[in-house]
């Protein structure tokens, strides 16, 4: 299935299109337990899953083999990542010719986070929309593109970061998903400005519950992405106490999750952190209503 078809289809029927992503794990007991969360997860019938690509295209081949193990033996839609970081257009040839024989439709086309001392290797992609325009000229994959409602942490100001954003969608990607935030207020906002410079892509919530207070803070120092006040000071209340934490971050994803519905969203982009307890716990919420 190709992902921007069931968004169409999400706009027409008005009916969510619920998605989540995982990562490739380091070891072999960390796959079998991928695999079990995926299994899991695969009971609330999500839209599709998609698979992230290691630093510096750490994981690229397992990249490859887990989306291809999720959607043949699984048997859910996958979407691969790609990014620019590590990658030339030979290496970017050879993964799009494993994924197509995988059966896999859909790819997340990312700039990528540099990992420490970077070099590129010559002739390596630079930019998110310079990889999905060699892509799209290479086969018919449906694409995906990454963008930051609080400002790319890179970007100079939001003005600089819309127009990159916009020239990534005029490269073909046919859908976006945002960057982890807490506060709905800045993805209406950031919605609303890429609507005005002509950014017409559904553009979808990316969610992520949290399971602990010193990791979240960790993980928005290095995406830019804020933690409101209120959210902060639940977190101090419970921050030595992982199962409350959770209890806060479920809770507080609910919220996120049932006003971004009621307000149009097309969906909801979870990050699972490869576990399934959080995420089932929101979706047992929302339908309680």
């Amino acid at each position: 299935m190709r992902i921007s078809d069931r968004y169409t289809q999400a706009t027409e029927t008005h009916l969510p299109v619920f998605s989540f992503e995982f990562f490739p794990p380091r070891t072999e007991a960390g796959f079998a337990s991928l695999y079990r969360t995926v299994q899991d997860l695969k009971l609330l019938d999500p839209d599709f899953v998609s698979v992230t690509w290691g630093a510096g295209g750490s994981t690229r081949q397992k990249t490859v083999e887990i989306v291809v193990r999720i959607q043949q033996e699984i048997g859910l839609t996958a979407m691969a990542h790609l990014s620019c970081i590590g990658s030339t257009p030979d290496q970017i040839t050879k993964t799009l010719g494993q994924l197509t024989a995988g059966g896999i439709e859909n790819i997340l086309a990312l700039g990528g986070d540099h990992p420490p001392e970077y070099e590129p290797p010559p002739g390596a992609f630079t930019y998110a929309n310079e990889l999905a325009s060699f892509i799209r000229t290479q086969s018919d994959f449906c694409l995906g593109g990454a963008c930051y409602p609080e400002t790319h942490p890179l970007a100079p100001d939001s003005e600089t970061d819309l127009r990159n954003l916009k020239r990534k969608v005029d490269a073909g990607v046919d859908f976006l998903i945002t960057q982890l935030y807490f506060d709905n207020a800045d993805f209406f906002a950031f919605e609303k400005k890429a609507r005005e410079i002509g950014i017409d892509v559904p553009i979808v919530p990316g969610i992520m519950p949290i399971l602990s207070a010193k990791s979240i803070r960790r993980m928005t120092s290095l995406s830019g992405a804020g933690i409101p006040n209120e959210l902060q000071a639940k977190l101090t209340e419970v921050e030595n106490d992982d199962a409350a934490t959770c209890d806060v971050g479920v809770e507080w994803a609910t919220l996120q999750c049932r006003e971004l519905l009621d307000k149009g969203a097309p969906g909801i982009h979870f990050y699972t952190l490869n576990k399934s307890m959080a995420t089932r716990a929101i979706f047992e919420k929302l339908r309680k209503g």
